[in-house]
């Protein structure tokens, strides 16, 4: 293809992203926007898939029998949303052999927020809340992203996750209103989450290489710190509400700003984590990885009965 040819194709891109029309598998796209979305799409299924891990942990252990359904509804919607997330990306031409093997290398990325541990049954709420919480606000505006079948699976995941952050705010609000040390175990678990949930938004705009880009091309319709500034203000107010306290002694209501101040992050504990040194990543990584394993057997009966089944059909319409 001659550069005159690429030029026009680019023209033709750009304008699309303009004019805030979805870009499809078969249109032509740069090459980098490509990758970016095999990036953030695989980064997205895998959070979905490893942040199971912690909440499977509580099945067994839930309180109560509605309890425990709830956790599993909550938790297969999250492995329907990376089978959602996974078939947006294999539009962009790799394989989801090929994103588990990035997942299982340690190659591809997850959110750095499933790499805590889950000690007591508050922390089932605190996810809710806080966590899904803060996916919440990352994640509606990609319904409006400019890849298709990534917008279009963002609508139902987005509505799910709302589910899943009513849920556990209806479970944090119940220990804070239960006795003495019900109350104790839910300030500690917003204790322990409150900060983790907002650096998993993601590093400061200054500090981020891919934020500029993900703009342009509106993959991102926020930044990191708009996206994060938008969790607190909301999320102060709840807390208030049920009678827990934010673990941050300069957190104050700016009358100017109209906006919550908070104290600055500790980004060395976030990229420690990120790079593989949290408290559960090599306890995530090594499930994933036996998960797969283990499972090799029932893929190959799969392949082996749809493979006969095909022979089948083959026979019967010679």
């Amino acid at each position: 293809m001659s550069e005159k040819e690429i030029k026009s194709l680019e023209e033709i891109f750009e304008a699309k992203i303009a004019r805030d029309e979805k870009i499809e598998p078969k249109d032509w796209m740069p090459e980098k926007y490509r990758q970016t979305h095999i990036r953030q799409i695989s980064q997205h299924a895998h959070s979905e898939i490893v942040g199971m891990l912690p909440e499977g942990n509580w099945i067994t252990r839930a309180p109560s029998l509605k309890r425990k359904v709830a956790l599993l509804a909550k938790i297969q919607d999250e492995a329907g949303h990376g089978l959602y997330l996974y078939s947006a990306c294999e539009t962009l031409g790799v394989s989801r052999d090929e994103l588990y093997e990035q997942l299982h290398s340690g190659k591809a990325k997850y959110s750095s927020i499933f790499n805590y541990p889950t000690l007591t049954w508050a922390d089932m709420g605190a996810v809710g809340w806080l966590v899904d919480g803060a996916a919440i606000i990352n994640q509606v505006p990609l319904c409006a992203t400019s890849y298709g079948p990534y917008a279009r699976a963002m609508v139902r995941v987005c509505k799910e996750e709302s589910f899943h952050q009513r849920q556990g705010f209806q479970i944090m609000m119940t220990l804070a209103e239960g006795t003495p040390e019900q109350k104790e175990m839910a300030q500690d678990a917003l204790n322990r989450w409150w900060f983790p949930a907002l650096m998993m938004l993601g590093p400061t705009d200054d500090a981020s290489v891919h934020t500029e880009q993900s703009m342009k091309w509106k993959l991102k319709r926020k930044t990191n710190d708009e996206l994060r500034q938008q969790f607190v203000d909301q999320t102060v107010p709840q807390a208030e509400m049920i009678g827990l306290t934010i673990p941050d002694p300069n957190l104050k209501w700016n009358p100017e700003t109209k906006h919550y101040e908070f104290s600055e992050l500790d980004w060395e504990e976030f990229w420690q984590v990120v790079k593989g040194h949290g408290p559960c990543n090599k306890m995530r990584l090594d499930a994933r990885r036996n998960a797969w394993n283990n499972g090799e057997w029932v893929r190959n009966a799969a392949m082996a009965y749809a493979e006969k089944q095909e022979n089948k059909e083959v026979k019967q319409a010679i």
